[in-house]
């Protein structure tokens, strides 16, 4: 089993449901207002934005953009103390009781997918009642790097039910945050090892391509080009 996902930027409308999903979903804080003056907001899912054309007909191309959770990942590699682990389904992992904020990590990947954790953030007074507690990760202290972690917690859940009913995991039973509330549909979770899986067919898609490939990372998370 090999976790990836596949999102198809000609469905992408830009709506950002997907980042909103993943601070609910992993409890990732709020900024306070000079904190975000300061660039210092945490987003674990991204939106690139790129511009072609030239004016007056430019043309913006948005990518949502997680972690790659390579299968060749620069951040384990040069983490001194080992909190960032690859698992072995394939999930790029942090360990935030092992991290000591060096930042290597943040160095080594080239996506740009690592945030650090530098300020408390101001929690609002109804936090309590919208943290998820399955997160597993509500209260990370100040000075760690924080991250996408394809929501884990979903796919532990779903591999132990699967397990204690005696059956095989179906293809689509896992999504993560930012796939199931993506209006547009543009983002697919799934084994990419099963080639039944919809997420493995889409990946062989022609219009498949992955970022920065070339590096040699071998990331996860495949994109689509627009039709």
């Amino acid at each position: 089993m090999r976790w990836g996902m596949v999102i198809d930027l000609d469905k992408c409308t830009a709506c950002q449901s997907c980042a909103v999903a993943c601070k609910a979903e992993n409890n990732v804080p709020f900024a306070t207002p000079e904190q975000s003056g300061r660039s210092h907001t945490i987003f674990w899912m991204d939106l690139l934005v790129q511009v072609r054309g030239e004016y007056p007909r430019p043309k913006a191309r948005f990518i949502p953009r997680p972690c790659m959770h390579c299968d060749n990942p620069p951040c384990v590699q040069v983490c001194p103390v080992g909190a960032t682990y690859r698992r072995p389904d394939g999930i790029v992992a942090q360990n935030y009781d092992r991290c000591i904020g060096c930042k290597y990590c943040m160095v080594a990947c080239p996506y740009g997918a690592r945030m650090f954790n530098m300020g408390r953030a101001e929690e609002p007074e109804s936090y309590r009642s919208y943290a998820n507690p399955d997160g597993r990760v509500a209260r990370r202290r100040v000075g760690v790097v924080e991250k996408c972690t394809f929501c884990f917690q979903r796919v532990d859940q779903a591999v132990a039910r699967a397990r204690a009913e005696g059956r095989t995991l179906e293809d689509g039973e896992v999504k993560t945050a930012c796939a199931q509330t993506c209006t547009g549909g543009a983002i697919v979770f799934g084994d990419l090892d099963d080639p039944a899986s919809r997420a493995a067919q889409l990946a062989g898609s022609p219009r498949a391509f992955r970022l920065l490939d070339e590096l040699g990372t071998r990331p996860k998370v495949v994109y689509l080009m627009e039709g």
